[in-house]
């Protein structure tokens, strides 16, 4: 399958920021007075915030704002998902506060928790009203650990152990949005990992606690559960795929790693990344059911799916969505203490 433009733009990223050839150096370095202007700008827009000089518009119902210090890949969405679930299994009605970039987040927040209103709006302040007009009980604000202009009852930074092993260059010379300092805004730390081993998210854990004593630091396996039908929902293990041939298509900010874990299933795969958000044009939807006819199963993810269900011929086998599960490996029950505890805010 030839690859269309969209899908160089991640392999010319994770080139960039993770080889170590001399070429990317030398592109780092080039790229060096951007991106210290960037770290600049971040850095004191935090400090006016900090001290008064911007302030921060009080939000109408209790909220949870989750985010990251890199460019995609740390899993805000599913975590964004699991804390609105956590509040929505006690009863109350969560709000999903997104910043309106590309409509596939919106719709995969709707079908992974049902009971949610969920928001899209670039003004995060704006669409919190909308939210509890609508009957909203508490707030989650998806990827807002940079939105400094609204105040939030927990902030929870997620760092990602695969990102970690990045060059530390601010963006656009590496992946970061922020230093490491930022992490002193955060109530609680989030390790998350996808394909890493468990001893590196623990070891990276124990880094950011030694470094930050008092806030709580967690760590969380985003693990592959299985898959459904894209359509039917019809459930698969991942040991249905060992030794078939799988197209997987992911438009994601990690495809790498979500290929990784259909490949632990022993499938064989043959990956097809495209830039985070990826409309599937009808020419790239053409590429991927001439790819399932050729295959055993292609597989997506739910941010794909979502934008491929409607569109996808009923005479070709549906694309197997993966199902991840969110397992905590370390203080899961702080970051459920920490989420309770904002429910006791007056109002």
């Amino acid at each position: 399958m030839s690859a269309s433009l969209g899908s160089l733009r991640p392999r010319v990223a994770h080139w960039l920021w993770w080889s170590h050839h001399p070429l990317a150096r030398v592109a780092r370095v080039l790229l060096l007075p951007p991106a210290l202007l960037h770290r600049g700008v971040m850095v004191v827009r935090a400090a006016a915030y900090e001290r008064g000089w911007l302030r921060a518009r009080v939000l109408p119902l209790p909220s949870v704002a989750i985010g990251n210090l890199a460019v995609g890949g740390a899993g805000k969405t599913p975590l964004a998902a699991w804390v609105a679930a956590f509040y929505a299994q006690r009863g109350l009605r969560p709000g999903i506060l997104l910043r309106g970039y590309g409509a596939d987040e919106h719709r995969v927040h709707e079908r992974l928790v049902p009971r949610a209103v969920v928001v899209p709006d670039p003004d995060r302040a704006a669409g919190a009203e909308r939210a509890r007009e609508a009957g909203a009980q508490v707030l989650v604000l998806d990827d807002a650990y940079q939105r400094l202009d609204v105040a939030r009852d927990l902030n929870i930074a997620l760092l990602n152990t695969e990102n970690a092993r990045a060059v530390p260059w601010p963006l656009p010379a590496g992946p970061w949005r922020e230093g490491w300092g930022a992490l002193q805004r955060a109530d609680l730390i989030v390790v998350t990992r996808r394909r890493a081993p468990a001893y590196e998210a623990r070891r990276l854990a124990q880094q950011l606690a030694a470094r930050w004593p008092a806030t709580p630091v967690a760590a969380v396996h985003l693990a592959l559960h299985g898959f459904e039908g894209m359509r039917t929902r019809r459930q698969a293990k991942a040991a249905d795929l060992a030794g078939k041939r799988v197209v997987v298509a992911a438009g994601i900010a990690d495809p790498t790693s979500f290929a990784v874990q259909v490949r632990a299933s022993g499938a064989i795969v043959q990956l097809v990344a495209y830039q985070d958000h990826h409309s599937y044009p009808p020419a790239d939807v053409a590429q991927l059911v001439q790819a399932a006819r050729g295959a055993d199963y292609v597989v997506v993810t739910e941010k794909d799916a979502v934008k491929l269900r409607d569109r996808w011929p009923a005479d070709v086998p549906e694309p197997l969505v993966a199902v991840l599960r969110v397992h905590w490996e370390l203080n899961g029950d702080a970051v459920e203490r920490a989420l309770e505890g904002i429910l006791r805010r007056p109002l």
